[in-house]
């Protein structure tokens, strides 16, 4: 179990109260229009967005992991290559859905922090897609399952990712609704859903 600022050692109870956290901050983030204040694209910017998420709970929260990360059989970009992964995507383009999407899955890839990378990359995401495009993912229309799966393949081939985001753009880039229940959905691939914001 990751140590905390709470001081809660119950790895149950630490999830709901992470989820409750992030997600007032995450409200607080896009009410308060802090969402359009930060870098888009960069490296800097995520870090922005994953402190802003996790400050109150983490002390790694905006700052690159210096330990290897793992998700089952997947490696994620080792420390020791972090920093160059990371140069080579704030220098990638992002003036094609094609070329934000393929961003997007390399920011995966490096999984730049100990926990949150999810949460954070796919609000980063879709404020690359507002600032390039006019265009932000309406997460509520992507299942669980379909994402998962996709990202999963994504480093080999991105055609399922790419449809999949494709088929869910909305010129709504700034409804709260859609954005808070992108939140909702967004929590929910990662196994975080007792507390509703949409």
């Amino acid at each position: 179990m990751l140590e905390n600022k709470l001081g809660i050692t119950n790895e149950v109870e630490l999830a709901k109260e992470e989820e409750k956290l992030t997600k007032l901050k995450a409200l607080e983030l896009f009410d308060s229009n802090k969402i359009n204040e930060f870098e888009v694209g960069t490296t800097n910017g995520l870090t922005y967005i994953h402190k802003y998420l996790f400050f109150d709970i983490y002390d790694f929260a905006g700052k690159v992991r210096d330990v290897n990360l793992a998700n089952g059989n997947f490696r994620f970009a080792p420390v020791i290559y972090l920093k160059e992964a990371l140069n080579k995507i704030d220098n990638m383009p992002q003036d094609t859905f094609d070329n934000i999407v393929k961003k997007y899955i390399e920011m995966n890839i490096a999984h730049p922090f100990r926990e949150g990378n999810g949460r954070s990359t796919r609000i980063w995401l879709d404020m690359i897609l507002k600032k390039e495009l006019g265009k932000v993912v309406d997460w509520s229309k992507i299942s669980k399952e379909e994402y998962l799966l996709a990202m999963e393949r994504s480093p080999i081939k991105d055609t399922e990712i790419n449809l999949l985001l494709k088929s869910a753009l909305t010129d709504k880039v700034n409804d709260r609704e859609v954005y808070m229940k992108g939140i909702d959905t967004s929590y929910k691939y990662e196994e975080y859903n007792t507390y509703t914001m949409a």
